[in-house]
């Protein structure tokens, strides 16, 4: 099914909305718009592949207390049972991320 990542609903302030793009056994790939919101410590038991197509972004990795900070294009692979957050989104303009989580 053909789509354009730059197709938004309409935005809601502090709302992230997540659209599951395709997911079966083997992989999930996701598109979140973020409007500033950021995550609690969180980890998985899939690798995450993060690209930001728009905005910016900090993740905090928990270990070493390292800040990967992302602008427009930037991609992060996220290994799976790694310990973080999302410290920071921006919101003006506000972010557009595709994650594919995988094993």
């Amino acid at each position: 099914t053909k789509m354009n990542i730059f197709d938004f609903e309409k935005l809601e302030n502090n709302e992230e909305i997540i659209t599951i793009l395709e997911e079966n056994k083997n992989i999930k790939i996701e598109k979140i718009i973020s409007t500033g919101q950021t995550t609690d410590w969180q980890s998985s038991d899939k690798n995450e592949f993060v690209i930001l197509i728009q905005g910016e972004a900090e993740i905090t990795y928990l270990k070493n207390s390292e800040i990967v900070k992302l602008s427009s294009g930037d991609t992060l692979l996220i290994e799976k049972n790694k310990k973080h957050k999302v410290s920071y989104t921006s919101k003006n303009p506000h972010c557009v991320w595709i994650c594919i989580f995988y094993k």
